[in-house]
């Protein structure tokens, strides 16, 4: 996960065989599953979003072919930890006493 903007986008065009200028989010995972980043283009220029979970991991879809698309929520679900397949947090947080 040392890959940042260039590194991302050519991942992007070269694996994936997809435009990284495209408007589409991609997300990549690292090896731990505790760290992601989301490479998307905001029409003016490239975006970088990454997320480390200090408890719990992040639930990763099975890729066939190199790529998996995720509806909003999924997406929305995978960003919080939660486990997309099936709505429930891989680590529940604590309440302040």
């Amino acid at each position: 996960m040392r890959k940042g903007f260039d590194g991302l986008a050519a991942l992007v065009q070269d694996h994936l065989h997809h435009d990284p200028f495209s408007g589409q989010a991609f997300v990549f995972r690292g090896r731990a599953g505790r760290l992601i980043k989301v490479l998307w283009w905001d029409g003016q220029g490239l975006c970088l979003f990454a997320k480390r979970l200090e408890k719990g991991r992040f639930v990763w879809p099975q890729a066939d072919s190199g790529a998996v698309s995720l509806t909003p929520a999924q997406l929305s679900m995978l960003l919080e930890g939660i486990d997309w397949r099936m709505p429930a947090r891989t680590w529940q947080p604590q309440r302040a006493a």
